[in-house]
C-alpha cells in the first residue's frame, strides 16, 4: 500500500477516461503551456547572435550587426506564423507538420518531420533548462559546478508535474510565464524610458569575463552562422499547431488565436532585448548572460528588481521544457498509431496523459544534458536543424494541399486523410504564404547545417534519417503481425490432444494448488524437476510421495545448472514424437505484497515464460501463490 500511496501523492487520483473533454485549457493557460518554449528562446537567442559576431573580433560595430539579423529573423518569425495559423484551421485535429506531411506529401516526409520535431523536443527540454541554469548560475555562481544535478533535478520535476495531467501542469506554469512576462516588459520599458533620457549606461568591460574574441574579421558566413543562430528565437513556434486537441471549444479558433499573440509577445521582447543590448553594448560571456547584463545596466549592480528579472528569466527557461512534455507525447502517439514507434506510447496513465512518451521524454533529455554539461552553447548547434526542417515540410505541404484545393469548384467537398478539403477563393493567397515560409525556412536551414556542421549539426543530419529508418523497421513489424494475424483460413478448426505438465521446483502447498488446477482440467498430466542441485532430488522425490502421493515427477538433469532449456529440449522432444498435441505448462509464481519483497525471489517463472512461448503449440499458465503480511507466523 506504501507504493500506491506515494504514487497517488505525486501524481494525483486516477481519472475516468469520461474526464478527458473536462482536462481542455483556456488560451491563457494554453499561452503557458505550449508558448513557453518560444518565448524562453529570447533569453538566449540574442546571447547567440553576440557570441558568433564576437568571432569576427568584437566591438561595437561589430555588435551593431545584430540590430538587422534581429530584424531579418522578425520578419521571417512573422512568415511562419501566418503559415502555421493556416495549418491550424486546416488541420484542427493537431499533429503539425507530422500530419500535414502525411496528408499531402506522403508517409517518407511525414516520418522525416516526425522524426525531426521528436529530436526538436528532446533537445527542447535540454536547452531550456541548461539554459535556465545558467541564469541561476549567473546570480549564484557558487552553484556553478553543480549545474548538471540542477539541471537532471528540474527534469524529474517536470516529469512529476506533467505526469499529473496538461490541466493541472498548466495552471502550475502559467505562474512562472506571466512572472517573467511581467518582468521582462518592465525591464524594457524602463530601459527605454532611460534610453531616450540619456540615462541608460553601459557594461563595463571589466565587470563581465567576455568570451574569447576572434580575429578572423567579418564575412558573410559569420554573418549567416549569427543569423542561424539566432534563429533559435523561432524554435516553438508550431508547439500550438502540434497540441490543438488541448484546447477548449472552439479549439482552431482559440489556438490560432494564442499563435498570434505568443507571436507578438516573442517579436516585440526579441527585437526589445537585442535593442537594448546593443545600447548598454553587452558582451557575450560563459559566466553572465545578457540579460543578466541588461538587468544590471536598467536597475542597477544588485538591485532587488535586477534578481527578480533573473528569477523569471530562469523559471521561464526551466518551464519551457514544458511545450516539449506537452507536444513530445502526443506526437509520439500518432507516430504509434500509425505503427511507426511502439504501442506503448498511444496508451494514457491514471492521468489521462501520455505516460510513456513522457517518461521517455524525460529520460532522453537528462542523458543530453549529462553528456553536453548542461552548457547551452554545446547543445544550441544540435537545436535548429530539425525545427526548420519540420518547418520546411510543413509548409510545403500546406502549398500541395492548396493546390488541391484549386482543383475543387465551389461548394466541392473532398475527404482527406485527415480532415476534409473545400474549395478555398483566398487559396492563392494561402498558398503564396506558405511557398515563401517553405524557402525561407529551408534557406535557414541549409545555412544552419552547414555554418553549423563541424560544431555539432552533423549528428542531428545523420540522426534524422537512422530515426526514419527505426520507424520504418517498426512499421514493417507491425504490418507483418498484423498479416500473420490476419490469415483467417490458414489455421482450421480442430481438436488435438493435450498434454500437461507441471514445474516443480520444490514441493510445498503451491506445489499442491498446481497439481489440484491440473487435475481440474481433466487432462493427462506429469510433473517434471530441473536438477540444478542434483543432491536435492532425492529430497524432492521423497517429499512428493509422501505430499502428492500420485502422478509422475520425472527428474531432468541439468549439469550446467541451467533452467529454461532444459525445458525446452523435454518439450520439443513430445512434440516431435506427438506432432498433434498441445503442450500446456502451469507453473507457480511467488506474489509478494511489496516489489521490495518481490525482487528477493528468483522470479523464474519469467524466464520459463519468455523462453517456451516462442515454441508452437505450447500453452504456458502461470499461477500465483500469494504471501501476505497477515498470514505470515509471528516472529
Amino acid at each position: 500500500m506504501l507504493n500506491i500511496n506515494v504514487g497517488r501523492l505525486l501524481i494525483g487520483r486516477p481519472l475516468e477516461t469520461k474526464e478527458l473533454p473536462h482536462q481542455a485549457i483556456s488560451r491563457p493557460i494554453g499561452l503557458a503551456v505550449f508558448a513557453s518554449d518560444a518565448l524562453s528562446s529570447t533569453a538566449y537567442a540574442t546571447e547567440e547572435i553576440l557570441i558568433i559576431l564576437a568571432l569576427a573580433g568584437g566591438g561595437a560595430a561589430i555588435f551593431a550587426h545584430s540590430l538587422p539579423i534581429a530584424l531579418a529573423i522578425s520578419i521571417l518569425l512573422v512568415i511562419v506564423t501566418l503559415s502555421y495559423r493556416q495549418t491550424i484551421y486546416a488541420y484542427p485535429n493537431g499533429g503539425g507538420a507530422y500530419i500535414v506531411a502525411r496528408d499531402n506529401l506522403g508517409e517518407a516526409p511525414a516520418q522525416v518531420a516526425g522524426a525531426a520535431l521528436l529530436t526538436d523536443y528532446i533537445l527542447t527540454v535540454s536547452v531550456s533548462i541548461s539554459a535556465g541554469v545558467a541564469q541561476i548560475t549567473s546570480a549564484l555562481p557558487d552553484l556553478l559546478p553543480y549545474r548538471v544535478e540542477i539541471a537532471v533535478g528540474v527534469i524529474a520535476l517536470m516529469t512529476v508535474v506533467n505526469l499529473r495531467g496538461v490541466k493541472e501542469s498548466g495552471r502550475v506554469f502559467a505562474i512562472p510565464t506571466y512572472f517573467f512576462l511581467v518582468m521582462m516588459f518592465l525591464t524594457l520599458g524602463i530601459g527605454m524610458y532611460r534610453y531616450f533620457t540619456n540615462g541608460l549606461g553601459v557594461i563595463s568591460p571589466e565587470s563581465v569575463e567576455a568570451v574569447h574574441y576572434g580575429t578572423s574579421g567579418l564575412t558573410l558566413f559569420l554573418l549567416l552562422r549569427a543569423f542561424s543562430s539566432g534563429c533559435t528565437a523561432l524554435t516553438g513556434i508550431e508547439a500550438i499547431s502540434n497540441g490543438i486537441t488541448a484546447f477548449r471549444q472552439p479549439r482552431s479558433h482559440n489556438a490560432a488565436v494564442t499563435l498570434v499573440w505568443m507571436s507578438s509577445i516573442l517579436i516585440t521582447l526579441f527585437l526589445g532585448i537585442t535593442f537594448l543590448s546593443h545600447h548598454i553594448e553587452a558582451i557575450p560571456s560563459e559566466t553572465e548572460t545578457v540579460i543578466s547584463q541588461l538587468g544590471r545596466a536598467v536597475y542597477g549592480q544588485n538591485s532587488p528588481l535586477h534578481f527578480l528579472t533573473l528569477a523569471g528569466t530562469a523559471l521561464i527557461l526551466l518551464m519551457a521544457a514544458n511545450t516539449s512534455y506537452a507536444d513530445f507525447p502526443r506526437l509520439a502517439a500518432l507516430h504509434a498509431g500509425d505503427g511507426f514507434l511502439p504501442r506503448q506510447l498511444t496508451f494514457r496513465g491514471s492521468r489521462l496523459v501520455f505516460s510513456w512518451g513522457i517518461v521517455t521524454l524525460a529520460v532522453c533529455a537528462s542523458l543530453l544534458v549529462i553528456v553536453a554539461n548542461a552548457r547551452t552553447t554545446a547543445l544550441i548547434p544540435l537545436y535548429a536543424v530539425g525545427v526548420f526542417l519540420s518547418f520546411t515540410i510543413s509548409q510545403a505541404g500546406m502549398v500541395v494541399r492548396m493546390r488541391k484545393i484549386s482543383a475543387l469548384k465551389p461548394g466541392e467537398v473532398v475527404k482527406g486523410i485527415d480532415t476534409e478539403m473545400a474549395y478555398d477563393p483566398h487559396w492563392r493567397r494561402k498558398m503564396v504564404i506558405s511557398a515563401i515560409g517553405a524557402v525561407c525556412t529551408g534557406a535557414v536551414m541549409v545555412v544552419f547545417a552547414v555554418t553549423k556542421f563541424t560544431s555539432g549539426a552533423w549528428f542531428i543530419v545523420l540522426l534524422i534519417p537512422t530515426l526514419v529508418f527505426i520507424f520504418f523497421r517498426i512499421h514493417y513489424h507491425y504490418r507483418d503481425v498484423a498479416l500473420q494475424l490476419s490469415r483467417e483460413n490458414s489455421v482450421p478448426l480442430q481438436s488435438r490432444p493435450i498434454q500437461t505438465i507441471i514445474l516443480v521446483d520444490n514441493v510445498h502447498a503451491q506445489t499442491v494448488r498446481l497439481v489440484n488446477f491440473a487435475k481440474s482440467l481433466g487432462h493427462p498430466w506429469h510433473a517434471i524437476h530441473i536438477a540444478v542441485r542434483p543432491e536435492q532430488a532425492d529430497r524432492i522425490c521423497q517429499k512428493w510421495a509422501e505430499r502428492i502421493g500420485e502422478g509422475e515427477l520425472k527428474i531432468i538433469d541439468s549439469p550446467y545448472r541451467l533452467l529454461a532449456e532444459p525445458v525446452q529440449n523435454y518439450i520439443e522432444d513430445i512434440l516431435r514424437a506427438q506432432p498433434d498435441t498441445f503442450v500446456h505448462v502451469i507453473m507457480g509464481h511467488l506474489h509478494m505484497d511489496t516489489f521490495w519483497e518481490q525482487i528477493l525471489h528468483q522470479n523464474s517463472a519469467f524466464i520459463f515464460n519468455f523462453a517456451l512461448s516462442r515454441i508452437d503449440q505450447v500453452v504456458v499458465t502461470q499461477v500465483p501463490y500469494q504471501i501476505h503480511h497477515q498470514d505470515a507466523p509471528p516472529h
